[in-house]
């Protein structure tokens, strides 16, 4: 049995699950693995991409959605959909969590360049 094998059986052990699967930039989609190919393409159905920046979070439904295996980093099975995030966590807008990314990569962006004596 082949390396490619072993992955293969255990990607089948998820089909018709719900799963989270996180890429190697850091995004993550929420929805049901339907199928998979030799190469760890994956197609989820009911898709959703959760943004999350601080204490806030945002599900951008996708539908059905492909991603290529070569961007997977990890995939998980969800449990179930209640208090799947802590209490302290907020829901907002698509517009909000937008808002507030483009402030955390301005903040880290200055924190990034704090070595600089600009006076």
């Amino acid at each position: 049995m082949t390396d490619d094998n072993l992955f293969s059986s255990s990607l089948a052990s998820y089909l018709d699950r719900k799963i989270l699967i996180l890429l190697r930039d850091g995004r993550e989609f929420l929805g049901t693995f339907r199928s998979f190919d030799q190469y760890a393409n994956i197609v989820l159905e009911g898709t959703l991409e959760r943004i999350m920046v601080g204490n806030l979070f945002c599900d951008i439904p996708l539908g059905l959605y492909i991603i290529r295996g070569e961007n997977v980093m990890l995939i998980g099975e969800r449990e179930s959909d209640e208090k799947e995030l802590p209490p302290h966590m907020t829901c907002v807008s698509v517009a909000e969590i937008r808002k507030a990314q483009k402030e955390e990569l301005k903040g880290s962006t200055t924190r990034k360049m704090d070595f600089l004596d600009f006076d």
